[in-house]
């Protein structure tokens, strides 16, 4: 999957651009961030979310791409200050609708409860990025300052999970086809229904 392709996919996904990815461009050669923005539990936290997104399947799953530990370095080396401040309100929110909701923390709840969530979680993000992007089209002046400032917390899960997972080597020779080093081009390569989409990075 070239890198244009995954980034279509996250916003078809989501309904927004993914969030950060001109700073990650731009901040590449940055030194890291060593300001600890995360609590010791928040990795499996994040492992959790990342994998009631992708689950193990009969293909590996997001906990087997370690993806709660990279989502942890994304946030913390590539995001501004307010992206950072919506991600992690977005952790505390998440736990306080799972206490209210199911009375046990995200990690204690079954993968029924925890798919219940964040699909509703995803219903209402979808649905606010929606109106957020109606507002832009009509109102330019809407968007002054940080991009996310209106955004739902979730999008900001769901995308780094996507991006982080399938830029993985697990995600991408796993779950993807990958070649290092493609060869020549074949405009009339075989394909079988099913077949799994390539990964050309």
């Amino acid at each position: 999957m070239e890198r244009r392709a995954l980034l279509k996919m996250i916003a078809a996904a989501t309904g927004m651009a993914l969030i950060g990815n001109n700073v990650w461009a731009a901040t590449s050669n940055m030194l890291p961030n060593t300001t600890n923005l995360f609590k010791k539990t928040d990795l499996a936290l994040l492992d959790e979310i990342a994998e009631t997104i992708l689950p193990r399947t009969d293909l590996p799953g997001a906990k087997d791409a370690g993806c709660g530990a990279q989502m942890q370095i994304m946030v913390q080396d590539c995001y501004t200050p307010e992206q950072q401040e919506l991600f992690i309100h977005g952790l505390v929110s998440l736990q306080q609708l799972s206490h209210s909701q199911f009375g046990a923390e995200f990690g204690q709840l079954t993968a029924e409860q925890r798919t219940r969530l964040l699909t509703q979680l995803d219903t209402e993000a979808k649905a606010s990025n929606a109106v957020l992007q109606s507002n832009d089209s009509t109102n330019a002046s809407n968007r002054q300052g940080d991009p996310t400032a209106k955004l739902h917390y979730f999008t900001l899960f769901k995308q780094l999970s996507i991006f982080v997972f399938f830029t993985s080597k697990v995600g991408a020779t796993e779950v993807l086809r990958y070649v290092a080093v493609p060869g020549r081009y074949d405009g009339a390569f075989p394909y079988k229904k099913g077949d799994k989409t390539w990964a050309l990075w």
